[in-house]
């Protein structure tokens, strides 16, 4: 068979296959309307990562997924196989191949773990597109419109219940103070904090004791504020220098 002949050629131009590509068509600019408005909040927080990957992550989603539902047609439809492909394997391949891609966007600073929601929402953003791929419109928009609200507005949610915020403590002592761990839990509570148990860490450096620890806070309400704690710890008697900062984990 030429492949190069008018009657092969024309076989991609069929009836059948242009309206595929149409159909195609809409489903991916849908997914990708789709991903652009879940990935705005990213843009707009300031996210390195922001609209153009959510985009492309929702659209090429839906791609993959809506193609597979067209074997007939594969090659002009001149495969010639029996084509009954598996839409699930092409679902298992763009979940495994998405949690890669959140993987690069997790950091861990010191205590503090950073993109979390970030990996989770562009994972969201490629179920999305495979719901587009398979006809599932509604629940698609439903998804989209859910992971939109989640993004924007459950951590002023989060802010409104109660809660226990934490901090990372790290303490550098003068050289031959011997810190009393009893003091620290009691000048702690003072200020309305208590250090996690099993978060205590001592190094020794130069003759130089240094604590990290973890102190979350007893109540929302009486807790000190963090230069509170700051000036707090700079008064304490054989404090050489100290680092706080917010721990979420």
């Amino acid at each position: 068979m030429n492949v190069f002949s008018n009657g092969t050629l024309s076989t991609y131009w069929s009836a059948p296959e242009i309206s595929a590509n149409l159909l195609i068509f809409l489903n991916l600019a849908g997914a990708l309307a789709l991903g652009l408005i879940v990935g705005y909040e990213r843009t707009y927080q300031g996210r390195a990562i922001g609209m153009r990957t959510y985009g492309l992550v929702c659209m090429a989603s839906a791609a993959l997924t809506v193609f597979a539902g067209y074997p007939a047609l594969w090659y002009g439809g001149h495969a010639g196989l029996a084509l009954n492909p598996d839409p699930t394997r092409v679902v298992q391949g763009i979940v495994t191949g998405v949690g890669f891609l959140g993987a690069g966007v997790i950091m861990k600073d010191g205590l503090n773990i950073r993109g979390l929601t970030t990996a989770a929402s562009v994972w969201s953003s490629s179920v999305i597109g495979v719901l587009v791929g398979v006809g599932f419109y509604g629940a698609a928009i439903l998804l989209a419109g859910l992971s939109t609200v989640c993004m924007l507005w459950v951590h002023k949610l989060e802010r409104w219940l109660p809660s226990r915020s934490g901090i990372s403590v790290s303490i550098q002592f003068c050289k031959g103070v011997v810190p009393r761990e009893e003091t620290l839990r009691q000048l702690a509570a003072e200020r309305g904090y208590e250090i996690v148990d099993g978060s205590l860490s001592i190094n020794m450096h130069a003759g130089m004791t240094e604590w990290h620890f973890i102190a979350i806070a007893l109540d929302a309400h009486s807790k000190s504020s963090m230069p509170e704690l700051a000036h707090l710890i700079g008064t304490y008697a054989g404090v050489d220098s100290y680092q706080l900062a917010h721990c979420r984990n």
